[in-house]
């Protein structure tokens, strides 16, 4: 490679495309002009969402999908503590992301400077690691390093510091090598003594969790599951790893679990957390498993050592990444004869799964129904179509009923966070143009990154965004009914006129107010062939898929 004097901002362009990088989301700015004038003659697609909060999520949301670091560009300031919700869904997803931050001129600080912030104090909790890039000449060295540490053991966001100088200056460009992200196998020994603990349980279950699957190594795990007649659960908003249709399935472990479901964990005697952390909602407030000592014996996979024994103590913790470990199970063979009730075992959690996710018979209040929604979306969407939602009660027509049948068809976030469908659904749609992308998205959800339609029609990416109308921040509301009965406060909105919002962005928009307005309205969006919102007008009382909102009050009241 021969060697050139080139500026910080096009080593740090040279730096991302080495990597393979092609395709960014920024906000642009003033700190990092450099990068943008370099960026103009690169391959590298950029995408300028509206709010950084919006580009920062479209970065995560590419590195779900992807497996490999989501990149944003934001200003300094106000840029970077808008672009922190995406780095903190980054964090709780374990999503690999590399945040770029313009900085001031490094000679002006400590006093406050315009835009100012000490970013390893502000992101430091938040992000693997964050360092400012103090000098021109180790752009290479630190984008690369940031790289790996992003992709290895828990992947996670790492937050880049460009002052305005070191941007501007100049080095010599030297070779860059990227750095393969380093797959940790376990040992024979470990699998063997996890086979030999899965063949004498009677009632063991998996769940499935965490990052750095791929489609393989999912398969190599329903491969694993039907020779050892293990059902299998996936953990909250996980549940793209594994076929929901498959007769091993037991459903997700979330919010709202089904009763049956968490019984078989607390009922078996050997649990298996395979890839994932089992946090606070999944193991439904740290209780389905004793945090010092569990009841079932528990054997724990996870690619980073520190997550082994951090909160959990397993009988048997194996340190290996997703796709190692999913290669090491397809060695394993049984050494003996599965006994009748393990396959009663599976049959019963996948039956239980069945009637749990059945859509409801009996209809709730008003003249749309979700049942018919879903119903329909189920009968007309192509089984590889990736579905997005953030956070809201909305959202449980998604994860209780909707059937995911293949790896890369999910984009939810674990760390709660609400307006993550749309900037998710943009992401998905850039990545992948050929596939149908659904957003899922609650009326106060919604409105938290409604403006990245604009993002969306300049991108020319057809998503299409079903917005669920209540009038109402309808979790908060269930909460406050249920543990502060007739005190509601702060959770009444009052909404614009969405499809005139869509349509000012030229998007494509329409109303339903009626369950049989609804499949003319999808087929007409998926013909417009452009971004496109679906206006879901819901009954207020219509709060959950169980319970209306009287019911709700009914019940806290005593009545």
């Amino acid at each position: 490679m021969t060697a050139y004097i080139k500026s910080g901002g096009e080593l740090v362009v040279d730096a991302l495309e080495a990597h393979g990088v092609k395709q960014l989301f920024c906000v642009p700015g003033e700190s990092y002009l450099e990068v943008l004038d370099a960026l103009h003659d690169s391959p590298i697609n950029v995408t300028s969402a509206r709010q950084e909060g919006g580009a920062a999520m479209m970065a995560e949301a590419w590195g779900k999908l992807h497996g490999t670091p989501g990149i944003c560009f934001v200003t300094r300031g106000p840029g970077a503590t808008n672009a922190s919700a995406g780095i903190h869904v980054a964090q709780q997803d374990s999503t690999p992301m590399i945040l770029f931050i313009g900085q001031i001129n490094s000679k002006l600080r400590h006093r406050e400077a315009f835009q100012e912030v000490d970013y390893g104090q502000y992101l430091g909790s938040m992000a693997k690691w964050v360092a400012e890039i103090d000098s021109t000449d180790r752009i290479t060295e630190m984008v690369s390093r940031a790289w790996t540490v992003a992709t290895s053991g828990r992947p996670g966001p790492v937050v880049l510091v460009l002052p305005e100088d070191t941007l501007s200056g100049t080095a010599t460009s030297s070779e860059i090598k990227p750095f393969n992200t380093l797959e940790t196998y376990p040992s024979q020994a470990n699998l063997q003594q996890m086979a030999n603990m899965i063949e004498q349980a009677n009632n063991p279950i998996v769940v499935l969790g965490g990052s750095r699957w791929c489609a393989d190594s999912v398969a190599k795990v329903e491969a694993f599951a039907e020779q050892f007649r293990v059902p299998v659960a996936c953990s909250f908003r996980r549940q793209m790893l594994f076929n929901h249709n498959h007769p091993h399935y037991a459903g997700d472990v979330g919010l709202g679990i089904n009763p049956k479901l968490k019984s078989a964990i607390t009922d078996a005697d050997l649990v298996i957390l395979m890839g994932g952390r089992f946090s606070e909602v999944p193991s439904q407030n740290y209780q389905l498993l004793g945090v010092q000592g569990a009841q079932q014996q528990l054997i724990h996979i996870h690619a980073c050592a520190e997550e082994l024994g951090r909160v959990y103590r397993p009988d048997l913790a194996i340190h290996a990444s997703p796709k190692a470990f999913a290669q090491g199970l397809s060695q394993l063979t049984v050494a003996h004869k599965i006994s009748q009730h393990r396959l009663e075992h599976v049959a019963q959690c996948h039956s239980n799964y069945q009637f749990w996710s059945s859509l409801p018979t009996k209809a709730h209040p008003g003249d749309v129904q979700m049942p018919a929604i879903m119903s329909h979306l189920a009968a007309t969407l192509p089984s590889n179509s990736i579905m997005t939602n953030g956070a809201g009660n909305y959202a449980t027509w998604i994860h209780r009923f909707w059937k995911f049948s293949q790896y890369g068809t999910q984009l939810a976030p674990t760390s709660g966070s609400m307006g993550y469908g749309l900037p998710a659904a943009v992401a998905a749609k850039i990545a992948f143009p050929g596939k149908t992308v659904v957003a899922f998205a609650g009326d106060g959800c919604f409105q938290m990154t409604m403006q990245e339609f604009g993002t969306a029609v300049q991108e020319k990416a057809a998503v299409i965004v079903l917005v669920i109308d209540n009038g109402m921040y309808g979790t908060i509301r269930m909460h406050q009914e249920l543990h502060f009965p007739s005190r509601v406060s702060a959770t009444d909105l009052v909404n614009p006129d969405f499809c005139a919002l869509a349509k000012a962005y030229d998007a494509f928009a329409t109303r339903v107010t009626k369950s049989e307005q609804f499949p003319q309205a999808l087929s007409a969006a998926i013909a417009a062939k452009k971004p496109a919102l679906i206006h879901i007008k819901l009954d207020p009382q219509a709060l959950t898929p169980n319970q209306t909102l009287n019911q709700i009050r009914d019940s806290a009241s005593g009545l």
